[in-house]
């Protein structure tokens, strides 16, 4: 079944405010939803009686293709985890792996409710083509950072010169896919990479992202070399493109002081709450959402990779992110499900199905009223998802790739990918 409007009969549909409500709806191409007479025309009428209709996932920091590294490494603290595990097979990376592993990490998050991801990842133009493919969403921000990048040679330009030609040139699917610029960190890019990251963003008025603050060793080391913060020092370089130019990603930001959560919301940075890699990787600090909402920072939830997170489920994220938030500053009030419903669909256009039929959806409550907090700190089964009106997943079963083909290619690739260690 092709894009146009579809009805839904005898539905809950929670809206973009987290409200409830029950009945007959329309769902638009356009991504708007109507209450529906019954008698207009529809490309299709599907019966709601078992479904929950609520705007999709949006995924603000993600490494697709680290989908290849789940598992990896466990039980590492994030530097030692990096430079022992993670870097040192990146290198050995190619576009046919980072193909395959990016077909996986879409069947994912489209099986999980996730039709947008920001991404930071190598072999971007291959994402690109893949991710068009299956219908999501996507903003690829490649990296430009010399020495790690597998596919080009260190020193040469040649990334950013690639990154400025996919940016500038066509988009492999027009409306959904659309490229940025990646510099990973204040302590692995020098000076000249963030300079040259950010006028390339600037020049093209395309997405910056990069890690800040994600330790506090990088913050630490950060001060002692330049005496100021990471985003301080990233500040003083005239590194942020603003908001009305193309916005900057900064992922994580566990350990930020107000001055440079100040700085971030003039800027109209995007600050991506990462809990459970945070978490997982025992970084001590996770990101302060009061303080960051106080000070008029815009906060978006992420999963980062598989490898760190071992999941792009961002419905599970989103559950991470509120229960942290409400003990790390001891108010069971912070992060209620309305707002964190919010906060994990920020900006969607799309929409997904929950299965009702799910135990775990149980008991909905007089007027619904549980539905929200049984999605959100229970979970659900995804049934349908649309993007821009098509139909990329119906009654269970992901329609734009091949689940079985894509668990098998993932398997067999791995063994190759890790054959040598």
């Amino acid at each position: 079944m092709g894009s146009g409007t579809r009805r839904f009969t005898d539905t809950w549909l929670i809206d973009d405010s987290g409200v409830a409500h029950r009945g007959d709806f329309l769902l638009h191409q356009d991504g708007s939803f109507s209450d529906s007479k019954g008698d207009e025309d529809v490309i299709e009428t599907i019966d709601g009686s078992n479904r929950l209709v609520t705007r999709s996932l949006q995924n603000w920091h993600t490494h697709l293709g680290m989908i290849l590294n789940r598992g990896t490494g466990e039980g590492l603290p994030l530097m030692e985890w990096l430079e022992t595990a993670i870097f040192p097979l990146e290198k050995r990376l190619t576009s046919e792996l980072v193909e395959i592993g990016t077909r996986a990490a879409a069947a994912e998050m489209i099986a999980t409710g996730t039709t947008f991801a920001c991404d930071m990842y190598y072999y971007t133009q291959t994402i690109g083509e893949t991710l068009a493919e299956t219908g999501v969403r996507a903003t690829l921000c490649g990296p430009i950072t010399d020495g790690l990048t597998p596919n080009f040679k260190p020193g040469s330009g040649d990334a950013l010169r690639h990154m400025e030609s996919l940016i500038t040139g066509p988009s492999p699917r027009a409306g959904r896919i659309e490229y940025g610029v990646g510099t990973h960190s204040v302590y692995v890019c020098e000076e000249e990479i963030l300079l040259k990251g950010s006028e390339l963003a600037r020049k093209t008025s395309s997405m910056l992202h990069i890690h800040t603050s994600e330790t506090r060793k990088e913050v630490s080391d950060c001060h002692a070399k330049h005496g100021m913060y990471p985003i301080e020092y990233l500040d003083s370089l005239d590194y942020f493109q603003n908001s009305d130019e193309g916005g900057t990603v900064c992922a994580h930001c566990g350990w930020v002081t107000k001055k440079e959560m100040r700085i971030l919301a003039g800027h109209g940075a995007h600050a991506v709450h990462c809990p459970t890699s945070n978490q997982k990787l025992a970084c001590g600090g996770t990101m302060s959402y009061p303080a960051m909402k106080d000070a008029g920072v815009d906060v978006r939830l992420g999963t980062d990779g598989s490898a760190s997170n071992n999941s792009l489920d961002l419905r599970a994220e989103a559950k991470a992110a509120s229960l942290v938030q409400r003990h790390d500053h001891w108010d069971a009030r912070i992060l209620d499900p309305e707002e964190t419903w919010s906060l994990a669909t920020k900006g969607s256009e799309d929409w997904v199905t929950w299965d009702l039929s799910d135990i775990r959806m149980r008991p909905w409550g007089r007027d619904g009223r549980r539905l929200l907090s049984n999605l959100i700190y229970s979970g659900a089964s995804v049934l349908d998802v649309f993007v821009e009106g098509e139909g990329i997943r119906r009654d269970g079963v992901t329609l734009t790739l091949d689940e079985g083909k894509v668990s098998r290619d993932l398997e067999s690739s791995v063994e190759e990918y890790y054959s040598e260690l």
